[in-house]
């Protein structure tokens, strides 16, 4: 029983903790967003809300509408990431206005930045989503 019957509930407090953790960095810590930091934003904000319906009604058939949006930001967390790490990796597709997306404000052990705490909220949120849906099938 046990992770399978959390799954729902935990994707949602991951969704939250990422969503608040962005508006941390934003709001307080006063970091600007890149362009591709909004499109995670886009991606993630929407998923606290879902999410959050979804775990009070313990609605079982939420992956059709959660999986999509995680797995897009899966997809734009990485991109995001390689350009930060992956020297010349930005020239493929340079942010064009404001911030320069291959720019880490942290970079905590090396490694851990704010393109790749999103990847792991994703992913998170997309294994919750397929441990849900296995316990009703």
């Amino acid at each position: 029983m046990g992770i399978r019957q959390y799954s729902l509930y935990m994707a949602w407090i991951v969704a939250v903790v990422a969503t608040l953790g962005s508006l941390y960095f934003s709001e307080i810590r006063g970091f600007i967003p890149c362009e591709l930091c909004w499109y995670q934003r886009i991606l993630m904000y929407p998923l606290s809300l879902v999410l959050g319906i979804a775990a009070f009604y313990d609605e079982f058939k939420i992956k059709k509408y959660v999986l999509p949006l995680s797995i897009m930001g899966i997809i734009v967390s990485t991109f995001h990431y390689m350009e930060q790490k992956i020297p010349g990796f930005a020239a493929i597709k340079p942010c064009t206005q404001g911030v320069p997306c291959n720019i880490a404000y942290i970079n905590w052990f090396s490694f851990v930045t704010i393109p790749f705490l999103a990847l792991i909220a994703f992913i998170l949120i997309t294994l919750l989503m397929v441990i849900k849906s296995r316990e009703i099938n």
